[in-house]
């Protein structure tokens, strides 16, 4: 069941995805707790900064923690995302055996944990990672409906 600390973590992960929205990049935030549960990584989306299409939010945190660690293996360790993981991002996921996945909201366009497919489903992966909706604890969609709201909205703008 998730409680207060859940809700604290997702809150910290909102706070990354900001930071993405400032830099005009989509606002997506992920923090890894250890099994101490103290915050040890943290990313944002900056697909568009880096120039690379990987560079989403989980992906970024597990980067940093795997250099900081010289390690891949983050066994026993949580992600808290604003956003449900993408097939990439739950490959990668799976790849560094993070034990648990909270989201602050469903993706309905490629969301890989329910939203589009249910890739934690499949039993036939040789890692797998528990996976908990946690968008009725705190509203992380509202980011990025204001995000695509302002980016409409400045493209009308801009055709005028």
């Amino acid at each position: 069941m998730l409680n207060d600390f859940d809700k604290s973590m997702l809150s910290l992960a909102l706070a990354q995805a900001e930071m993405a929205y400032c830099k005009g990049e989509v606002p997506v935030g992920a923090v890894i707790v250890n099994n101490y549960n103290v915050p040890v990584s943290f990313g944002y989306n900056r697909t568009i900064t880096d120039k690379d299409p990987t560079a989403h939010a989980e992906i970024i945190a597990i980067r940093i923690l795997a250099n900081k660690l010289s390690n891949y293996r983050l066994n026993g360790m949580s992600m808290y995302v604003t956003l449900e993981p993408c097939v990439m991002c739950m490959g990668a996921i799976f790849n560094s055996r993070l034990s648990k996945v909270i989201y602050g909201a469903k993706d309905f366009k490629t969301g890989s944990c329910g939203g589009v497919l249910d890739i934690t489903t499949i039993k036939k992966i040789n890692h797998h990672t528990t996976v908990f909706d946690g968008s009725l604890l705190i509203d992380c969609s509202q980011i990025m409906k204001n995000f695509f709201y302002d980016l409409r909205r400045k493209k009308k703008i801009n055709h005028k």
